[in-house]
């Protein structure tokens, strides 16, 4: 790189990190997550406001392939943490009642997903339509769990019935979608490499169960609760390495470096996971994700918006919310779930956060989606998100419960112990 290009990179990474750390704080002094702040300075610096002007001279294209693998980065570390904090066990702890609400709260607005997917294909051409459709129910369908954990914590409900329900069903949901995901992907044919390597994928997957988690099990049982130098740099290896395996295979390295973060043992490991937790967290929190949400940003141009992709983003909105809310809602309710709780649960299962940025760059990149669609998803994935707080607000308000409005599930799938 030239002088030139490494002092345009360095000034505008210093504005990325400035203005998404000063819309973030405002964001959550209007009780709202800081990942819509973040997102919203992306799409400021991008060209729906003002074109060129502000991007062209702060980020020429000579350094975005930089932010991009800065972005790309980001992204892997961001998927290893969400694998990191999945916990099958919650799930199992949940029952019959987090199952029937998760299976109901895909498989809806995947279906809704799917219809609307076959309307927008005559607009928005793909290359595969089998592809666009199936992705197109997917983005529907996704719930942005660490988005809903940390809105659980902000609100006092992480240690709740309603909130242990609601992570157990997010748990199950990410499952779900990035399986989902990852066969559209195979699917689109899109990743530009042989097919074959996606046979790999079997012994891939046999490989990281049996050989890496063993080897990760050891890990674990060695650092006694503290993780040292050598020992952090294999985790970080293995996020990479897994990562590229399946980018290699054409499955995008964001299913790589999920499972390798679901990978890592949880019995007797909850200071080791928080080790790695800190020491990965301020520099993707305060880089990264930034730029991530910067080229995601880019990618963004709302300025030649009209009626006709109006009426689309009403449509998107109407399937992503009403499709996830439905399924969430009818389910609990038909395990008995009182209606306000029900309605709450849905709520949360509506967030979708970063979650979906990432699936939507994902359709991106791989030619499923075009910009315009892509546009007009990412405006969805910020409305689902901001209208948790208010909508909870609402239905779950910050006093004292009457007598008989504390639900607390007396059913035999849901123990005490998750229900502390």
């Amino acid at each position: 790189m030239k002088a030139q290009h490494i002092t345009e990179l360095l000034i505008g990474l210093a504005a990325v990190v400035l203005l998404a750390r000063l819309l973030g704080a405002l964001a959550r002094r209007l009780d709202q997550p800081a990942v819509i702040g973040e997102v919203l300075a992306g799409i400021l610096l991008g060209p729906t406001l003002s074109g060129d002007l502000i991007s062209g001279h702060l980020f020429p294209t000579d350094i975005r392939p930089q932010l991009t693998a800065l972005a790309t980065v980001g992204v892997a570390v961001f998927m290893f943490t969400v694998g990191l904090d999945w916990d099958l066990g919650r799930a199992r702890r949940s029952g019959t009642l987090a199952v029937t609400v998760s299976l109901s709260s895909v498989l809806l607005p995947f279906a809704l997903g799917s219809a609307l997917g076959l309307y927008l294909l005559r607009e928005h051409h793909s290359p595969n339509g089998v592809a666009f459709v199936l992705f197109m129910g997917i983005a529907m369908s996704i719930t942005a769990f660490p988005v809903l954990a940390r809105i659980l914590t902000e609100r006092g409900l992480d240690r709740t019935a309603l909130g242990a329900l609601a992570l157990a069903c997010a748990s199950i949901d990410d499952v779900l979608a990035w399986s989902v995901l990852a066969g559209v992907t195979a699917v689109s044919g899109a990743a530009g490499v042989g097919q074959w390597r996606l046979l790999l994928m079997v012994p891939y997957l046999l490989g990281m169960l049996f050989v890496v988690r063993p080897l990760l099990r050891r890990l674990a049982a060695r650092g006694a609760g503290s993780l040292g130098p050598t020992g952090f740099a294999c985790v970080l290896a293995g996020l990479l390495l897994s990562a590229a395996a399946t980018e290699w295979a054409g499955l995008h390295y964001i299913f790589g470096a999920f499972l390798f973060g679901a990978l890592i043992p949880r019995e007797q490991s909850s200071s080791l996971r928080a080790q790695i937790h800190e020491r990965l967290g301020q520099l993707s929190q305060t880089l990264l994700l930034p730029v991530f949400f910067l080229t995601a940003g880019l990618a963004v141009d709302l300025s030649g918006i009209g009626p006709g992709a109006l009426a689309d983003l009403g449509l998107i909105l109407l399937v992503a919310v009403g499709g996830k809310f439905a399924g969430a809602f009818l389910a609990a309710r038909g395990h008995g779930v009182p209606a306000r709780q029900s309605a709450a649960l849905a709520t949360l299962m509506n967030t979708r956060g970063l979650t979906e940025l990432v699936a939507l760059s994902v359709g991106l990149s791989l030619g499923i989606i075009d910009r315009d669609l892509y546009s007009l998803m990412v405006v969805m994935a910020v409305v689902t998100t901001a209208m948790a707080g208010p909508l909870l607000r609402r239905l779950l308000p910050r006093r004292r419960p009457e007598a008989g409005e504390d639900w607390d599930p007396v059913v035999p799938d849901v123990p005490a112990a998750a229900r502390r």
